[in-house]
């Protein structure tokens, strides 16, 4: 990963705090907006010429996020708001599999973005945030490129989706470390 990447997920991490800190719920409707926030950092960082420059492919991402039928964000929040009997790692796993899944709900930026929304989920219920590491990245991407080629909609997501966010979950609860856990 190269300086700005690393820059704009640290930036991302901070707004992830700060959704926490607020008791801002993702899946809220009138809260949405986040989701595309997290989006805009992990891609452009919190510089505004930055984010300026990135002005017509934010509002493409914008039209995608609310508007695409089969993987905008309505799906992503009717399909959460169905599995909040499960474990919360199995939630962020599955999140993060129909995010990623296609179509993808952003036009770029759907790994990092995922990340943090695991993030979200996780640390709103007071476990570590999963934070992307060398050691991690492998194992964290190797699943991510069968996931990106599953469409949401397919057969194959309804025989893969069990056994992948179930590896997911997995992965994140061995990998949570408690040392990125911010005092309340």
């Amino acid at each position: 990963m190269d300086d700005s990447v690393i820059r704009n997920m640290m930036a991302g991490y901070a707004l992830v705090d700060e959704v926490v800190a607020a008791g801002i719920d993702l899946f809220a409707m009138g809260n949405l907006k986040y989701w595309l926030e997290l989006n805009v950092t992990v891609l452009c960082g919190i510089d505004p010429v930055e984010r300026a420059e990135y002005a017509q492919h934010r509002q493409i991402t914008e039209e995608r996020f609310y508007e695409e039928q089969d993987g905008g964000i309505r799906d992503i929040v009717e399909w959460y708001q169905g599995r909040l009997g499960e474990s919360v790692w199995a939630r962020a796993a599955g999140l993060y599999v129909r995010l990623l899944s296609r179509p993808q709900l952003f036009v770029e930026g759907n790994h990092r973005t995922g990340a943090l929304a695991i993030s979200c989920i996780l640390v709103t219920e007071d476990e570590p945030p999963f934070v992307l590491t060398a050691d991690n990245a492998t194992m964290y991407f190797d699943p991510s490129t069968v996931i990106k080629n599953t469409e949401k909609q397919g057969l194959a997501m309804l025989f893969r989706s069990p056994g992948l966010t179930k590896q997911l979950a997995t992965f994140l609860a061995e990998h949570a470390d408690r040392r990125y856990l911010l005092p309340r």
